[in-house]
């Protein structure tokens, strides 16, 4: 901001404080953020009569520039109770919204990485009024908060507490304003991973569309919250509890794991229901059962390497139900892509083995089939359970290597027995 348009500011002040009839004319004809700062300066006498005239909107709109100190004492000394309450209502389910909406990024984030402890202060207030202030809202809330400065309305920057105790009291905010990174709460998810992991250590503002301030996210939480997501992924991805130790007892591991075994075990035998289905066809082409292992194999390793990056860019809030579309679309295509590629190596080998050419054209087939559905099932699957609130890590492995295990088989063995008998 220039100094021409502060001094605009200061006269507008005036004018609104001393010529009533002008008044909301000439409060309406400012931005939000210019009429927070002059909000700020006027009496508390003019405050009230101005939000008289003001719809709950406006209202809304005005305070929500505030911070919660400045619009808890405004809406305190509102005469009209039900117009409070609606004003209050409204501030409260805007917020909510929109840290909601930010909260998008992560699948797991929280409200708790949205602080509200902090004064929002004119760049024109001295050092000694900033004390005063600090010690007000410690008395009341029983904690020190964080200083924000903003100039016309504006977030410009912090006040360590550093340059608070050096400084002269007499001393204005404006001379010793360090600069703070800011985030609209709006952004995409890449932008806010970004911006968190680039400022490690620090402060970031998190902004409203209009450019008011929302609350401070520290960097540190962000870090510390996406480096901890992966792990805890990683320990459920094997189907193993977080809590377990490498020196853990035998009857500690053994409780902890044979569930999962339990339901491996179970579709295992799925799939070997699905072998004993064509017992005929194995029993007149018997080499067909040494492809069987291979082509459960390369579709369960491709289904776990989708699966691995599923997880991992869920953990870090990359993709979620709703964008994973391209996502899948792209595992599919690798999937048919590395099929073709793999199923004419492995028709190849059988043909070179002294199989028949149509021999090597099912087993080559079945393995493309085995990799397109390893990367369908291995990229759609953790995003559902994601999306009914399972943790995609625990469950999805065994779904995955049940789909890819089933229809391999049936392809290879089904294609054998229309093909080759």
């Amino acid at each position: 901001m220039n100094p021409e348009h502060t001094l605009d500011l200061d006269r507008m002040t005036q004018k609104i404080t001393y010529r009533p009839k002008e008044r909301m004319v000439c409060f309406r004809s400012l931005t939000t953020a210019e009429r927070s700062a002059v909000f700020n300066a006027l009496s508390p006498r003019v405050r009230q009569e101005i939000l008289r005239k003001l719809s709950v909107n406006e209202s809304v709109e005005l305070l929500d520039h505030l911070d919660l100190r400045r619009a808890h004492y405004v809406l305190d000394h509102m005469k009209d109770d039900s117009r409070r309450k609606r004003i209050i209502s409204q501030l409260k389910n805007d917020l909510h919204a929109k840290v909601e909406y930010f909260l998008q990024f992560h699948p797991q984030a929280s409200a708790s990485l949205v602080h509200l402890n902090y004064v929002l202060l004119s760049d024109k207030t001295t050092i000694g009024e900033t004390a005063e202030i600090i010690e007000d809202y410690l008395s009341n809330t029983g904690k020190i908060p964080e200083v924000i400065v903003s100039q016309d309305g504006n977030v410009v920057g912090e006040i360590p507490f550093s340059v608070l105790i050096r400084e002269s009291n007499s001393s204005k905010l404006r001379n010793h304003i360090h600069p703070i990174k800011t985030v609209p709460y709006t952004s995409d998810h890449e932008e806010i991973i970004t911006t968190f992991t680039s400022e490690p250590h620090k402060k970031v503002i998190l902004l409203d569309s209009d450019g008011s301030m929302i609350g401070v996210v520290y960097s540190d939480d962000i870090i510390d919250f996406l480096e901890e997501s992966p792990a805890a992924s990683l320990y459920s991805f094997a189907g193993v509890k977080e809590g377990e130790r490498p020196f853990d007892s035998t009857w500690s591991k053994v409780s902890r794991r044979y569930k999962w075994l339990i339901v491996n075990l179970v579709t295992v035998l799925i799939a070997g229901g699905v072998v004993a289905l064509f017992e005929n066809t194995l029993t007149q082409i018997v080499f067909l059962a040494a492809y069987l292992p291979i082509v459960a194999g390369m579709g369960s390793n491709a289904s776990t390497q989708t699966l691995a990056v599923m997880v991992r860019g869920i953990a870090q809030g990359e993709i979620t139900f709703k964008n994973g579309r391209p996502a899948i679309v792209r595992e599919v295509n690798a999937g048919l892509l590395n099929g073709i590629f793999n199923g004419v190596l492995v028709a190849i080998i059988a043909i070179a083995l002294g199989q028949s050419p149509l021999f090597g054209l099912v087993v080559g087939i079945s393995l493309l089939v085995s990799l397109v559905v390893a990367g369908f099932f291995g990229a759609v699957t953790p995003l559902i359970l994601r999306r009914l609130g399972k943790d995609p890590a625990t469950s999805a492995g065994v779904l995955i290597s049940t789909a890819t295990d089933v229809i391999g088989f049936i392809t290879l063995l089904g294609l054998a027995t229309l093909i080759l008998l």
